[in-house]
């Protein structure tokens, strides 16, 4: 689920002129009215309710200011400037590129990503990208070890108790195959090329269903379980690839991994750097993460998985930007994404891009920070809640 609004309160910003704050709501008004022919019935479809009554309520205000003997071209004209001003400062830097490493043909197995195969060590890793960025417990009772260059050349790894590669992953251009499938190519190629996915894996004593309504395929191959993930609003496109060790994935003893306090922290750690590593894919400016807003999505997580609910408003009928006001975080825009059920937060992330309204908030260009909270119901599985705001 994902949630968007716009906010604009003088009382909240120091520095900011409470005049200039209303001609900016003022022109984002007018910029609404304006171009809801193309919008209106699209954004229908899967803006929640409450963004809707905001666009309704704040075009009443402004025919009303219309019709008043209010000097509004002065203003408009003034809004504009300050409204570009305020853009221009909120934007992120982006990043210049960093030279991707050069791809070789995997040695041992089919698949490799960034030159590391299953099955090599934590210093022929490290040797050619230095100490990772990040260390984070992952579902399989191990870590992933993240490695990039503020998010470029993403890949993630997790190694044994003996440092020996167990598994990987990466959302961006460095894959390389011996069948020749790399980063782009499309679903029916990846099919053509490797067969039929897998439709059952084994966990201990029970077998899971694999049913990824055509989102990722799953190949049992070289020892390994290589899940293929694509993009649907890019043609089916191969967007992401994570290879796990056979015999790490059949150690699972359940669907889901108990949840614990080290889990917890690392599915945030992780789908706060999965959002970046794709934000950078799309040249837009990396996310800061925010301590305090991730309070506020571990309460809505735990909220959720305590009470058995799953919705942007709370039982006392808060809405993420209430509950973010009431933590006392300042934003001039914010949106909330929500998954549940997941597996890990690879799972979740490559879900939550698939969707529509949640993929926007991960690609919101004026959105400058992020905070995740993740909690467990009863049965294990996870609860995401991510809260995007800019300021």
């Amino acid at each position: 689920m994902s949630f968007g609004k716009q906010q604009s309160d003088g009382t909240k910003k120091v520095g900011i002129d409470i005049v200039k704050r209303l001609f900016l709501m003022l022109l984002i008004i007018l910029v609404v009215i304006w171009t809801k022919p193309l919008w209106e019935e699209q954004v229908s479809e899967f803006v929640p309710d409450a963004v809707t009554d905001t666009f309704d309520s704040t075009k009443k205000f402004i025919t009303d200011t219309i019709n008043s003997d209010f000097h509004f071209e002065k203003v408009t004209e003034e809004a504009a400037s300050f409204f570009a001003s305020i853009i221009e400062s909120d934007k992120g830097t982006k990043q210049e590129p960093v030279e991707k490493p050069e791809l070789a043909t995997p040695e041992e197995q089919s698949f490799s990503i960034g030159n590391v195969e299953l099955g090599d060590t934590r210093d022929q890793v490290e040797e050619m990208y230095g100490e990772p960025a990040r260390q984070s417990e992952n579902e399989y009772g191990e870590k992933w070890s993240t490695y990039h260059e503020n998010y470029q050349n993403f890949m993630m790894v997790s190694y044994d108790e003996q440092d020996v590669v167990r598994g990987l992953f990466t959302n961006q251009d460095l894959i390389s195959s011996k069948v020749d499938i790399t980063l782009g190519d499309t679903k029916s190629y990846v099919n053509e090329t490797l067969g039929e996915p897998e439709e059952m894996i084994r966990y201990g004593w029970f077998n899971y269903k694999i049913e990824s309504e055509g989102e990722y395929d799953v190949y049992h191959m070289d020892g390994s379980y290589i899940t293929i993930f694509y993009d649907i609003h890019e043609a089916d496109e191969v967007t992401a690839i994570q290879i796990i060790d056979e015999d790490l994935e059949a150690a699972k003893s359940a669907l889901y991994t108990p949840g614990n306090e080290a889990l917890r922290e690392g599915l945030e750690y992780q789908l706060f750097d999965l959002t970046n590593a794709t934000r950078v894919r799309y040249e837009l400016p990396v996310l800061e993460w925010d301590e305090a807003v991730r309070e506020t999505a571990r309460k809505h997580s735990t909220d959720m998985a305590v009470n058995n609910f799953f919705n942007h408003t709370n039982l006392q009928g808060q809405s993420p930007f209430e509950r973010m006001e009431a933590d006392d975080i300042s934003f001039m825009s914010a949106g909330e994404n929500l998954a549940y059920g997941q597996f890990s937060s690879i799972f979740a992330h490559q879900g939550l891009l698939n969707s529509l309204g949640h993929r926007e908030n991960i690609l919101q260009e004026d959105f400058t920070n992020l905070g995740v909270g993740v909690d467990f119901n009863e049965s294990d599985q996870p609860f995401y809640t991510e809260n995007f705001f800019s300021n």
